[in-house]
């Protein structure tokens, strides 16, 4: 028989939290990590460019199969991307602002992360509450 008591909603709900936090290290460490491969090639944004794609696909797997459990489709597949095409405009634009003023290459992500990843969660979990 299903439970809908409210302790057991909680605890489901945290446990969703607990995933989406381990995909989204997951994902920022494989982001983080090309870029930091790249950017001596490519000029850092476009270094930064590759690592979002290649974190945007692992991410969108796990976000699936462990966060949500929920089979990918087209349709949250667009979804996905929209909120995710959003979040990289969100991305490049403060990574270029805090190179600007003067972080370095290798520490100019971190606080774009801080302020992204918050965003990108919200964008995320509307996508996949919609159905």
């Amino acid at each position: 028989m299903l439970d809908t008591s409210k302790e057991n909603f909680r605890e489901t709900a945290f446990q969703k939290l607990i995933r989406f936090a381990v995909v989204g290290v997951i994902a920022t460490a494989v982001h983080y990590g090309v870029y930091l491969l790249l950017q001596n090639i490519f000029s850092k944004t476009i270094a930064y460019t590759i690592g979002y794609i290649v974190a945007f696909v692992c991410n969108f797997i796990l976000t699936c199969v462990f966060t949500f459990r929920k089979k990918a489709s087209t349709k949250r597949g667009i979804g996905f991307g929209l909120a995710h095409l959003v979040n990289y405009g969100l991305h490049v634009t403060l990574l270029n602002l805090f190179l600007w003023i003067g972080l370095s290459n290798k520490l100019a992500p971190i606080p774009v992360f801080c302020i992204a990843v918050p965003v990108n969660f919200l964008l995320v979990r509307y996508v996949f509450k919609r159905d």
